[in-house]
């Protein structure tokens, strides 16, 4: 790549320096979008798999960090789909026994469980912008959509997470 004004080349970012940075908070949003800290871990290194194999292009992506993000958020709505559609499965095949579950005690774990529930890009939005304390032109970035459509987002996702856990709907946007 050369530079603008003194034909200056410069090199991308190297692959590993910027797993380093990133898969830190790449785990925390793919744990926030699918409950489960052992998929958050898969569901991260596969994203990065696919970053690695394509770095000559996604490195000199702006943002190589919301491409990852980007297939993280899909790769976890896909997994949450899944196993939705299997635990449905399961329970027609196991009418006779009935597993209760632990109760969760976490209030976060409630609020993530909620946000999980929530439609897929309403869930995305409010992960990366809470939990990652993105700013909305990041979030829109990342879920390859206009700011506008980013807030609409966060302001639906907001709304359907107060109606759900009985909270006042606070005015900020």
């Amino acid at each position: 790549m050369q530079g603008a004004d003194h034909g200056i080349v410069t090199l991308p970012e190297r692959f590993e320096t910027f797993y380093q940075r990133e898969f830190r908070s790449v785990v925390g949003l793919a744990y926030a979008l699918s409950g489960s800290r052992w998929a958050a871990e898969d569901l991260a290194q596969e994203a990065f798999i696919a970053a690695h194999r394509k770095w000559d292009r996604i490195g000199e992506y702006e943002s190589p960090g919301a491409w990852v993000r980007r297939v993280v958020a899909n790769m976890a709505v896909s997994l949450y789909r899944k196993r939705a559609s299997e635990a449905r499965a399961m329970a027609r095949v196991a009418v006779r026994r009935q597993e209760v579950l632990p109760a969760l005690d976490a209030e976060d774990d409630e609020f993530w469980a909620e946000v999980r529930a929530l439609p897929k890009r309403q869930a995305q939005a409010i992960a990366l912008h809470y939990l990652e304390d993105r700013p909305v032109i990041e979030v829109a970035d990342i879920l390859d959509c206009s700011p506008s459509t980013a807030k609409v987002h966060l302001h639906k996702g907001r709304q359907r997470l107060a109606q759900r856990l009985g909270s006042p709907l606070g005015d900020s946007s």
